[in-house]
């Protein structure tokens, strides 16, 4: 059942493994979009862009990129006079511009990795989804990948994908309880990686 040129904004390559498998198992092989700039430090911004390159290797799908590196918004607190939380303005920043990516580049549906997860704020995401693709003339392909987070997460670990221990941004970072060992992963610790 093909819907048409089917592009998937890709958070990260683990979340983004199950809804890949969906999707391709529908007869909708869809095109990888990596647009986070949420991600901090620039180390794991680009860590996870590579295992989004491993992910679509995998499955041999085109992937782009857009490097788009935001940590100074995050830093200066400038979602707070737009949007009442950091993840409002995660979610309404990636899925503006996915929706836009779709539009301009003649896709025909686009749709998220971020709902695959339990830990995202699913409703939220589905809701600025929706009124984007509305915006730009593109449809949301909308899945509920929830049930299958821990197939694909193991989905991932077979494959050997980097599987992270933070949402992202760099206070996600700071909430973690594997903060100092994350951060022993950096290569030349924190400070030389942002």
């Amino acid at each position: 059942m093909s819907d048409g040129k089917i592009l998937l904004h890709a958070c990260c390559a683990p979340c983004a493994e199950y809804p890949v498998f969906d999707l391709i198992s529908r007869d909708m092989k869809p095109d990888v979009l990596y647009y986070n700039p949420n991600i901090h430090p620039r180390f794991e911004f680009d860590r996870r862009r590579e295992q989004v390159v491993r992910l679509g290797e995998l499955f041999d799908l085109s992937c782009f990129f857009v490097d788009d590196f935001r940590m100074d918004a995050w830093l200066s607190r400038e979602w707070e006079d737009s949007y009442t939380s950091r993840c409002d303005m995660c979610y309404a920043i990636r899925m503006d511009f996915s929706a836009r990516y779709a539009k301009e580049h003649g896709y025909d549906a686009f749709s998220t990795s971020l709902l695959v997860s339990p830990y995202q704020q699913h409703d939220k995401i589905r809701e600025m989804a929706s009124s984007c693709a509305e915006r730009y003339g593109v449809r949301f392909l909308y899945m509920d990948w929830r049930p299958n987070f821990r197939e694909g997460q193991n989905m991932a670990r077979e494959h050997g994908l980097y599987r992270q221990k933070y949402c992202g941004c760099i206070y996600s970072l700071d909430d973690s309880k594997y903060k100092e060992k994350i951060i022993s992963s950096f290569p030349d610790g924190w400070e030389a990686s942002h």
